[in-house]
C-alpha cells in the first residue's frame, strides 16, 4: 500500500478556521484597545480646555469680552477646536457659550469601546463628564454647563 504524504484538505480548512478565530478575536480586542487610546487623548485635550479657558477670559490683551469667541475664533479655529483637531482626532462636537458669555461647555463624541458612553463633556466651573447621551442633549445652549 503506497503512503501518501502531505495534509488533507479537512486538515488544512481546520487549521485555517483556527487562525480565522484567533485572528478575529485579536483584532476585536486591539480595536478596542486603540478606541481607547483615542478616547484618552480626547478626554485629555478637552479636559485641557478648563486651564485655557480660565486664561482666554482673563487675557485682557486679547479683548474677548468674556468667552464670546472661545469655541471659534475669526480665522475657523479657536481653542476647542484647536484641542479636538490635536492629532486628528476631529470628529462630531459642540460647543456653547452662554448669552452672557461667562460660560462655555465642549463636548464631543468619543470612540465605541463598549461602555455604553458615547460622549465627554466639559465646561467651564471644571466639570468633566462620560456620559451615554449624545452632544445635543450636553450642552445646553441657555445655560452652557454639562448635563
Amino acid at each position: 500500500m503506497k503512503r501518501h504524504e502531505g495534509f488533507t484538505i479537512i486538515e488544512l480548512i481546520v487549521v485555517i478556521a483556527i487562525i480565522a478565530v484567533l485572528a478575529a478575536v485579536v483584532l476585536v480586542n486591539v480595536t478596542k484597545y486603540i478606541n481607547k487610546g483615542k478616547n484618552a487623548s480626547i478626554e485629555g485635550n478637552l479636559a485641557s480646555l478648563v486651564t485655557r479657558g480660565t486664561k482666554y477670559f482673563e487675557d485682557a490683551n486679547l479683548g474677548n469680552g468674556g468667552y464670546n469667541n472661545f469655541c471659534s475664533d475669526s480665522s475657523g479655529g479657536g481653542p476647542v477646536s484647536n484641542a479636538l483637531f490635536a492629532g486628528n482626532l476631529g470628529g462630531t462636537w459642540t460647543c456653547r457659550v452662554s448669552a452672557d458669555n461667562t460660560k462655555w461647555c465642549a463636548c464631543s463624541i468619543i470612540y465605541d469601546t463598549g461602555d455604553g458612553n458615547n460622549s465627554f463633556c466639559v465646561d467651564s466651573s471644571g466639570n468633566k463628564k462620560l456620559s451615554s447621551l449624545g452632544c445635543a442633549f450636553r450642552c445646553i445652549l441657555a445655560t452652557a454647563v454639562c448635563n
